[in-house]
């Protein structure tokens, strides 16, 4: 009976130690500090305010019998009054500590790469690829797709105008024409004529005239067909006579030749000429549809005119829509003076050579002087043309030193055209460079024929107006938006 209080005890205390080492393992697991385990002043919890679980545990003591359960319940006492444990304590403590980091460790100490060491070598970073491109080839790539991209709108334009290119000239034929003859129904307008019979009375008019001229041409040249035919079979005689007593030294048998030549070539070409023929056929078949689908155009341009500008200003965008109203009686203006100066300088051409092959005796003068008149419209090919043409039918119809003098009379006339008619009449409205009028006649040309020729220029004029004045009027409204002191001075720099 004496051994029984040392025994209950020595379980007491062995109970104990085992309570606060669940305590602490479970807080090492939750990531709980050690010292909340404890009460108040870190001494332990009661025995009876423990888990229940832990409290049925089974709890191995020594065995009640010998010295050696004194000595384990004096270790048991001792850990639990805060004495160090036995020698293996200590290590078993540690590694259940790193089983609890592994199993609780957090995602961020998981994903953690540990530095390079610091044998490894420094490797410097990439350049970005856009600084490592000097900037002159920057700039030269930019402008090169903007260009590219530009050039691929103008194909794709310039393609759809080849197709439906009998509509596109019909139209501009129109509008030509509605700027030659706007300013009559404007004035007849003033008058107080109404704008429907204004129109009508100068629609008529205007294409009676034309139409007059036309008839007056082909009446001249079936009218002196058969006298042109025998003077340049005479011509042609006179031309062999001239070139056999010529300093040439061409003898007759070279001109039989030539002419040898020529009858052979006509022969072998027949079936050309004939598909010429029909083609030529077909050429009159839209010149027909080009006629009439001008006169329409022109019609109602010179009807509805404004309300028509004003449907095309709504195709615009509204923050452009300033800049183009602004831009189009300007254009409009430059288009009327062109139309207007370019016939007054054609008639007058036209009167004055005339006038020359009259006195000078060429056949068919007013029907050339009809042919300068329609040729003027084309800039300066057309003058080259006409005044070739009326050479040759003076030198065909009657001799060399007429021909001679045809071409001094053509080439007085346009030099005064060129120095003296045009800057006068024309001005400052169309001045357009002779480099710039040389090169769009000939794109118009290739384009579109003579159609293409003749509304070149006027196109190029048209463009040169509109572009000068919106480079004008963004540069005045930049100023306006501008504060009135102007821009801040550039800071000085620091240091």
């Amino acid at each position: 009976m004496s051994r029984l209080p040392r025994w209950v005890g020595g379980a007491g205390a062995g109970l104990t130690r085992l309570a606060r080492r669940l305590e602490e393992r479970s807080a090492e697991a939750e990531g709980v500090p050690e010292g909340a385990a404890a009460g108040a002043g870190g001494a332990p919890e009661p025995l009876g305010a423990a888990d229940p679980v832990r409290t049925s545990l089974p709890i191995r003591s020594g065995s009640a019998d010998g010295p050696g359960g004194d000595d384990r319940s004096g270790h048991a006492g001792g850990a639990g009054a805060g004495m160090p444990g036995r020698p293996g304590e200590p290590q078993a403590a540690g590694a259940a500590s790193a089983g609890s980091h592994v199993h609780g460790a957090t995602p961020a100490a998981a994903d953690h790469v540990p530095p390079p060491p610091g044998y490894a070598p420094a490797v410097p970073a990439r350049p970005d690829p856009v600084a490592a491109v000097p900037w002159g080839v920057r700039v030269a790539a930019e402008v090169g797709w903007r260009l590219l991209i530009l050039a691929g709108t103008l194909w794709v334009l310039m393609r759809v105008i080849s197709a439906v290119r009998l509509v596109v000239l019909s139209f501009v034929v129109g509008l030509l024409i509605t700027a030659l003859l706007q300013p009559t129904v404007a004035w007849l307008k003033r008058r107080g004529v109404p704008r429907g019979l204004a129109t009508a009375m100068t629609f008529i008019s205007g294409f009676v005239v034309m139409g007059l001229v036309g008839w007056f041409v082909v009446w001249q040249v079936t009218d002196n067909l058969d006298d042109l035919s025998g003077q340049v079979q005479q011509g042609i005689k006179d031309l062999k006579h001239w070139l056999l007593t010529s300093p040439f030294h061409v003898t007759e048998t070279q001109i039989n030749n030539i002419a040898d030549n020529l009858s052979t070539a006509i022969g072998a070409n027949t079936k050309d000429i004939t598909s010429a023929g029909i083609e030529g056929v077909q050429v009159i078949l839209e010149v027909l549809t080009g006629i009439l689908l001008a006169m329409f155009s022109t019609l109602f341009l010179l009807y509805d005119g404004p309300r028509i500008w004003g449907w095309l200003l709504k195709l615009f965008p509204a923050a452009a829509r300033e800049g183009v109203a602004g831009a189009g009686p300007r254009a409009w203006a430059t288009l009327t003076a062109y139309v207007r100066g370019t016939v007054i300088v054609a008639l007058i051409d036209a009167i004055f050579i005339g006038i020359g092959l009259f006195f000078l005796k060429v056949p068919l003068a007013v029907p050339l002087a009809v042919f300068i008149f329609l040729f003027a419209f084309v800039p300066l090919v057309g003058a080259v043309v006409s005044g070739a043409l009326a050479v040759v039918v003076a030198l065909v119809t009657k001799d060399v030193f007429t021909a001679l003098m045809v071409l001094i009379v053509v080439l007085a006339v346009q030099q005064i055209e060129g120095h003296v008619l045009q800057p006068f009449i024309l001005g400052r409205a169309v001045r357009v460079h002779p480099l710039a009028v040389v090169l769009s006649v000939v794109a118009g040309s290739l384009v579109a024929g003579i159609g293409g020729a003749v509304v070149a220029v006027p196109l190029v004029a048209v463009t040169n107006t509109v572009v000068g004045y919106l480079r004008a009027y963004t540069r005045d409204k930049a100023l306006a938006a501008a504060p009135p002191d102007g821009p801040p001075p550039p800071a000085e720099p620091t240091g």
